[in-house]
């Protein structure tokens, strides 16, 4: 049974950050556009995050880029009190291979963290839990039925049942769950991972043993999900 809880507090834009005792309530949930940066925004980020953010082409997708992670470092650095730019962040293993390529965490393992970018719109996510947060467009339709091969074959079978122009809005949900919820084991997008978790693509996700998974709301025209361990939030009624 998906474990219970409270809702997760989706924060307005512009606010403060959460505090501990908000984040063992639930995840706290923040949508992030590029016009969030603020021009001390790249003062914020470490070598490796503007070494990232100078590789990206498109202007649109650099500004996202550093928006959402200045908003992490501040964020964080209310929430630790420290200096955003002084938030040393890391990478876990691997669950796989041991690698050092797993989630990106804050040293310490003070707080959990996740965070999505892509095409105008970016989802970042706090909680007392590991946690896993993917925001995506929803995509035309050939670009759906394509992608949708990488699915569990009760997805693929659910969407086949679904009018033509249902079909990219609920694989877009599904879709994200999984990202979501393999941003926050670590596992990452491989094909094995896609295809084996069923995951869903109806109204509400399928259940996980010890996970909960959330449809964050988000404007027309995108999907976003949320994966919390343990205790997290319950979905929306």
């Amino acid at each position: 049974m998906t474990p219970t809880g409270p809702a997760p507090h989706l924060a307005p834009a512009g606010g403060p950050g959460p505090r501990a005792a908000e984040l063992a309530r639930g995840p706290w949930l923040r949508l992030v556009t590029a016009e969030a940066q603020g021009e001390d925004g790249v003062a914020l980020l470490d070598a490796r995050e503007r070494q990232r953010a100078a590789a990206l082409r498109r202007p649109a997708d650099r500004a996202l880029y550093i928006a959402v992670h200045a908003e992490l470092r501040r964020v964080l650095g209310g929430l630790l009190d420290t200096a955003p730019d002084a938030v040393e962040l890391v990478r876990l293993a691997c669950p796989g291979c041991g690698g050092p390529h797993g989630r990106p965490a804050v040293a310490g393992g003070a707080v959990h963290f996740s965070l999505a970018h892509g095409d105008g719109l970016a989802l970042l996510g706090l909680a007392a839990d590991p946690i896993g947060v993917d925001v995506e467009r929803v995509p035309g339709a050939r670009l759906a039925a394509d992608a949708s091969a990488a699915l569990h074959p009760a997805e693929r079978a659910a969407l086949a049942h679904l009018p033509a122009d249902a079909r990219p809005a609920a694989f877009a949900r599904c879709w994200t769950r999984k990202e979501a919820y393999l941003k926050a084991t670590g596992e990452g997008l491989s094909g094995a991972a896609l295809h084996g978790r069923h995951l869903g693509c109806g109204p509400r996700p399928e259940p996980v043993p010890g996970w909960t998974l959330i449809d964050v709301p988000v404007p027309g025209g995108w999907a976003a999900a949320c994966a919390v361990r343990g205790r997290g939030a319950a979905p929306p009624p």
